[in-house]
C-alpha cells in the first residue's frame, strides 16, 4: 500500500478539534483524513492527568487500528499532559501536538511581549503554553499570563458561542 493510501488520523475530545481538521484540508487537499472526537467523555480538561493519558491512548489505538501514518491531537488538554505517553503509544507514527505551534503563532503574533493563554484546568496548570514559549524565546522579556476557563470547552461544544455566559 502506498503512502497515499493511509489517512491522517485527528483526535479531540469533542468538535473544537474540526477547526483544526479544516485547516489540514485546507493545506493539504489531496490527504485523506479520519476524525475521531471523543464526545462522550469531553471535556479533558477537568479530569487527571492519568484519565486524560487513558483516553488519549484509547482514541491513539482506535487510530492505529485504522493504520494511519500521523496523528494529529488537536486537544490541547492532551498535548499539554499526555503526548510522551500517545509517541510511545504510537510507536513509528508520527504525532503532533498543538502546544509548540500554538505557541509559535503567539511569539509571532505578540506586538507587546504579553501573551494570554486561556484553556482548560489540566492545560494551564501543567504549564505547557509557558514552558514552550520560553523554550522557544529563552532570552526575550515575553509576559505569559494563563487562565483555567473550565467553562468554555461546553459552552462551546453546547454552541453557545455568542452567549453571555461565554
Amino acid at each position: 500500500m502506498s503512502n497515499n493510501e493511509y489517512s491522517i488520523g485527528v483526535f479531540d475530545s469533542g468538535v473544537g478539534g474540526l477547526t483544526v481538521l479544516k485547516q489540514l484540508i485546507r493545506y493539504m487537499p489531496c490527504e485523506k483524513y479520519i476524525y475521531l472526537g471523543d464526545t462522550a467523555r469531553v471535556p479533558y480538561g477537568n479530569k487527571s492527568t492519568h484519565t486524560v493519558s487513558q483516553y488519549a491512548n484509547d482514541c491513539i489505538n482506535f487510530l492505529l487500528e485504522k493504520k494511519v501514518k500521523l496523528i494529529v491531537i488537536a486537544c490541547n488538554s492532551v498535548s499539554a499532559v499526555a503526548l510522551d505517553k500517545v509517541k510511545t503509544v504510537a510507536g513509528n507514527i508520527p504525532v503532533i501536538g498543538m502546544i509548540e505551534y500554538a505557541a509559535i503563532a503567539a511569539l509571532r503574533t505578540t506586538t507587546n511581549g504579553n501573551i494570554g493563554v486561556i484553556g482548560t484546568r489540566a492545560t494551564i496548570n501543567s504549564k505547557a503554553y509557558e514552558n514552550a514559549i520560553m523554550k522557544l524565546a529563552p532570552n526575550s522579556n515575553i509576559n505569559v499570563f494563563s487562565s483555567a476557563c473550565p467553562l468554555l470547552v461546553p459552552l462551546a461544544e453546547e454552541g453557545y458561542l455568542n452567549h453571555k455566559a461565554t
